[in-house]
C-alpha cells in the first residue's frame, strides 16, 4: 500500500548544493517550458516535488489513508513555518487563508466602541479593509486612514498616528499593488509603547522577504501557501505572539482549539483553551495542502530567507533600472522599499483596467512573448521568485525594445 511519507520530504536543495536559480528552474519548474513566469504575486507555479507529494497523498487517500501520519505532517509543517519566521511552534495556527487569519485577530482581541484601528486602505488588499469597515458598523470602532507617499504607506505618518486609544495597527508586509515593503520596526516599536497589536498581512511577503517575528516586532502575521511558499490554495497560517495570544479569546473554537486529553472526538466539559496561538486551530486541517507545501518549505529553508530576499531585490532593481532607462514610470518599491514586486504605469483605483494605451499594448506584447505577469490598480505587475533569472529580465526589456510603446 502506497503511503504518503510521515518523514521530512527531501527537497531538491540537496541536488543543488548552492542557490542556483537556473538549476531550480531546470529541476523543479521544467513544466513552465518557455514561459518566463513573473506572476507569483497572483499564484506560484507548482514544482516537480510538490506535484509528486500531491500524487502520493491522493494515492494514500484513495485507499483510506493514515490519519496519524497526516497529523504528523501538519505538526512537522507547523514547526518548519515557525523556523522560517523565527517564531515558536505554538505561535503558529492553521487557517484557510490570509483573510481568515486577519479576521481571527480582529474578532479575538476584544475591540470595544471607540477603540482605534490604523490602516492605509489606498494600498491594502480589500480583504484587509472590509473587515475593519464591518467592525466600524457593528462594534463602533474608530478607523484612522493613513495616506500614501510615492505609492507606498507613509510609515512616518502611521507611526505618528499611534496613540493611547490605538488597539490595532495593520499593514501589508509587501503591498500587492504597487508593491513595496515597509519598515516593521518603526511601527512595531510604537505599538509596543502603547500596547497596540501590530497585525501584518503577509500574503505577498512570506517566502520572498527576510522576515523574523521577534526582530521585526510583529505581533500577528497572516499568510497563505499559494504564493511565496510555492504551494496550493486553501491553506494559510496565523502567527500570533504568545504574549498577545494568551490575552485573546477566539470567537470560534473546536476540538483542536481546546486542551483536553484523549482522542480527537472525546468531549470533556472541563476544558481550557490551548496555549498561545494553538487556540485558533479549528477543525480538521487541509492535509493535502500541508503535505504539498513541505517540499517548498524545505527548499526555502535550505536556501535561507536572507539570500532569497537579496536575490529577488537584485532582480527587481535590474528591471526597475531598465524601465527607467526606457522612460517607463515605476510605482512603489524602489531602494529601501524594494521587494520582489515591480509595477509600471500609472496607479489607479481599478483592478480591471490598464492605465493608458501604451501599457495596454505592452501587456499584449509581453503575453505574445510568453511572459506571464498580471495587472493590478492600473499597473503592470511583475513578481519574482527563486526560479526567475536575469534572462527573464532581459526578455522583458527586449520585448520593450522590439516594440513601439511611446
Amino acid at each position: 500500500m502506497t503511503q504518503i511519507s510521515a518523514r521530512p520530504v527531501q527537497s531538491s536543495a540537496g541536488e543543488l548544493n548552492t542557490f542556483d536559480p537556473r538549476k531550480i528552474r531546470e529541476i523543479e519548474y521544467s513544466a513552465l517550458g518557455a514561459t518566463a513566469y513573473m506572476d507569483v504575486a497572483s499564484r506560484a507555479p507548482l514544482s516537480k516535488s510538490v506535484r509528486s507529494v500531491v500524487e502520493d497523498y491522493l494515492i494514500m487517500r484513495s485507499r483510506g489513508g493514515d490519519k496519524a501520519a497526516m497529523f504528523e505532517i501538519t505538526e512537522r509543517v507547523r514547526s518548519k513555518i515557525a523556523l522560517f519566521l523565527g517564531a515558536f511552534c505554538n505561535e503558529i495556527a492553521y487557517t484557510k487563508n490570509v483573510s481568515e487569519g486577519l479576521n481571527i485577530v480582529a474578532t479575538s482581541i476584544g475591540l470595544q466602541p471607540g477603540d482605534e484601528v490604523i490602516y492605509c486602505p489606498e494600498v491594502e488588499h480589500p480583504n484587509n479593509v472590509y473587515l475593519w469597515l464591518q467592525l466600524q458598523k457593528t462594534d463602533g470602532i474608530k478607523l484612522t486612514a493613513i495616506p500614501t507617499k510615492s505609492g507606498c504607506i507613509d510609515i512616518d505618518a502611521m507611526a505618528s498616528a499611534i496613540n493611547k486609544r490605538t488597539k490595532i495597527v495593520t499593514a501589508s508586509a509587501t503591498t500587492f499593488a504597487p508593491g513595496a515593503r515597509i519598515d516593521f520596526k518603526k511601527i512595531g516599536q510604537r505599538c509596543r509603547e502603547v500596547d497596540a497589536f501590530f497585525l501584518v498581512d503577509g500574503a505577498q511577503a512570506v517566502g520572498t522577504l527576510d522576515l523574523d517575528m521577534k526582530r521585526d516586532l510583529i505581533d500577528g502575521l497572516a499568510f497563505s501557501t499559494q504564493k511565496g511558499l510555492l504551494g496550493l490554495y486553501g491553506l494559510g497560517f496565523l502567527y500570533c505572539r504568545s504574549e498577545w495570544a494568551e490575552r485573546m479569546t477566539p470567537k470560534s473554537i473546536a476540538r483542536f482549539s481546546v486542551d483536553v486529553e484523549g482522542h480527537e472526538a472525546d468531549f470533556n466539559s472541563n476544558y481550557s483553551l490551548k496555549k498561545s496561538a494553538l487556540r485558533f486551530d479549528l477543525g480538521n486541517y487541509n492535509f493535502l495542502a500541508a503535505a504539498a507545501v513541505e517540499p517548498s518549505l524545505d527548499l526555502l529553508l535550505e536556501i535561507g530567507a536572507p539570500q532569497i530576499d537579496t536575490y529577488l531585490c537584485k532582480l527587481s532593481t535590474q528591471l526597475i533600472d531598465g524601465f527607467l532607462d526606457r522612460d517607463i514610470p515605476v510605482v512603489g518599491g524602489q531602494k529601501e522599499n524594494c521587494c520582489n514586486i515591480v509595477t509600471a504605469g500609472t496607479l489607479t483605483s481599478s483592478n480591471s483596467i490598464i492605465s493608458g494605451a501604451r501599457f495596454e499594448a505592452l501587456e499584449i506584447a509581453l503575453k505574445n512573448a510568453d511572459i506571464a505577469i498580471s495587472s493590478r490598480r492600473g499597473l503592470l505587475r511583475f513578481s519574482f521568485h527563486i526560479y526567475n533569472t536575469e534572462e527573464d529580465i532581459s526578455r522583458v526589456l527586449e520585448t520593450i525594445d522590439n516594440g513601439d510603446f511611446q
